[in-house]
């Protein structure tokens, strides 16, 4: 790693600090990045930044399902097409993209912001369970759309516990997927399948 009197430029090493915190990217990697980016057109360079920055102000949390969104309630739940009786939960922003691609799914979902995870510190009280417990008696089905690892399955048996005595049908993504695969990953058609041929979750 470069000491800091080793930068030519204090700007030079601000930059490549801050693009060093991304997940998976060391020093050496963020000053590469941070090299090319000074190759680039200044407009190009003032456009990425005012990009980044854009998440941190403009971007918001639907405030029924948790995804991202520009407003208040995201696309998907403004949309009256979907089956708004059928909720989706799944573990992250990314998942929903991921189900979104099969273009096989046309109800609405429920971010979690995560699963419950004790090594990481993560419990019920950090996920978003009590907003999904609000929204189950207006719906028929809960779809629990998680990766198929430890944590995964104890996050969906615990949700299950929570939900159950609200009488809706509550299924489980077909084992397309092999164990501990996460949604983010699987291709578009082995995601598809496991959406149409989901099964009653049995705990």
């Amino acid at each position: 790693m470069l000491q800091t009197e080793n930068y030519p430029s204090k700007a030079l090493r601000d930059a490549v600090d801050a693009i060093s915190c991304l997940p998976g990217v060391g020093h050496r990697s963020a000053l590469r990045l941070a090299l090319h980016l000074l190759k680039q057109p200044a407009d190009k360079i003032h456009h990425f930044a005012s990009a980044v920055s854009g998440l941190a102000d403009n971007v918001h949390y639907c405030k029924t399902c948790m995804m991202v969104s520009d407003g208040d309630k995201c696309s998907i739940c403004a949309d009256q097409r979907r089956d708004h009786s059928t909720i989706c939960v799944v573990e992250s922003v990314r998942d929903v993209m991921s189900i979104e691609a099969t273009g096989q799914y046309h109800g609405v979902y429920h971010v979690l912001g995560g699963i419950i995870s004790p090594i990481a510190g993560t419990g019920p009280s950090d996920l978003t369970i009590k907003q999904l417990k609000e929204r189950v008696n207006a719906s028929t089905e809960v779809i629990l759309a998680l990766s198929g690892d430890v944590e995964g399955e104890t996050t969906a048996f615990y949700i299950y516990r929570q939900i159950q005595s609200s009488g809706c049908k509550v299924t489980t993504l077909a084992r397309g997927l092999g164990f501990g695969d996460e949604l983010e990953y699987a291709d578009a058609i082995t995601l598809g399948r496991s959406i149409l041929n989901r099964q009653e979750f049995k705990p």
